[in-house]
């Protein structure tokens, strides 16, 4: 079920962070719900995913050891374990609006398809990653009835590309070309001067696209500030940290996982969050992102 990995869903908690309503209890319990439900469905995908992956697993240096690839788990339990969990979801979303519920379902749909067929479809694999990024700031707005700005679903669709990106230059440079070619058929279409140089694009468009709201005059008018684009420098930090971990540390499963272990990014992070808070929530007017 990869609960490391739910961290992702903390995406679907954007809206209500960026609209200044991180205090408003009910808005809180609402996106709460919405992050459980995403949570639900993405150990449901995790599942699906594992099993599927489980023959190219077994003969992955560290992704053998996955409960189902190794034998621990074995594929009729994964399988009833991946239904519970997604009933569970969508019961939980039919419990929000019904857009929400949509949107939840179209997460696990993507995800399904990405898990069947587009993940060997090389840089449509990316984007369909990217793509449940989106989804999941969508539907945080629709859980919480907040209105999502252009400038939080371009950042967080350019971000994703970014990370996808890294997490293909990992993989490839990790592995030899005969395993590549055996662990995940999209590797084979990739290059690392290629994915080099899509990180370093995505990346610097991530950080252009921030600064720009951050210095927008829409954006300074909702928070009073003048103030937020001094958190410019914690995304520069963040994406060269990030493109370190890409090519340092090649025998880690992943590089995502990589950073949310690596003190440098993390305390970078947490002060990030902790200039945007004092910024955004030095004063309280309830204006919509």
């Amino acid at each position: 079920m990869r609960p490391h990995q739910w961290v992702k869903n903390v995406f679907v908690l954007a809206p209500v962070v960026f609209a200044k309503e991180l205090f408003d209890y009910e808005l809180l319990l609402h996106a709460g719900g919405a992050f459980v439900v995403f949570c639900l469905l993405a150990g449901a995908v995790y599942t699906v995913n594992d099993i599927v992956d489980a023959p190219a697993d077994r003969i992955h240096p560290v992704k053998r050891h996955r409960p189902i690839a190794s034998g621990v788990v074995p594929i009729g339990t994964a399988k009833v374990l991946a239904v519970t969990l997604l009933v569970l979801g969508m019961a939980g979303a039919l419990y929000g609006p019904p857009l929400f519920a949509l949107v939840a379902f179209l997460y696990f749909v993507q995800n399904l398809a990405y898990s069947f067929k587009l993940k060997a479809i090389a840089y449509a694999d990316v984007v369909f990653i990217a793509i449940g990024f989106v989804l999941r700031v969508i539907a945080g707005g629709l859980a919480t009835r907040i209105q999502v700005s252009g400038y939080l679903l371009a950042c967080t669709a350019l971000l994703a590309l970014f990370l996808g990106f890294g997490k293909r230059s990992h993989e490839l440079a990790g592995l030899s070309l005969a395993s590549t070619k055996r662990q995940r058929a999209s590797l084979e279409a990739y290059t690392p001067e290629a994915l080099g140089r899509a990180l370093w694009i995505t990346g610097s468009a991530s950080i252009a696209t921030y600064i720009a709201y951050t210095i927008d005059p829409a954006t300074r008018q909702m928070f009073h500030s003048d103030w937020l684009w001094l958190t410019a420098p914690n995304p520069v930090f963040g994406v060269l940290r990030f493109v370190y971990l890409v090519r340092s540390r090649p025998k880690a499963e992943s590089p995502t996982q990589e950073m949310l272990r690596d003190a440098p990014f993390m305390i970078n992070l947490f002060i990030w969050v902790a200039i945007v808070v004092a910024i955004v929530y030095r004063l309280r007017p309830s204006a919509a992102l």
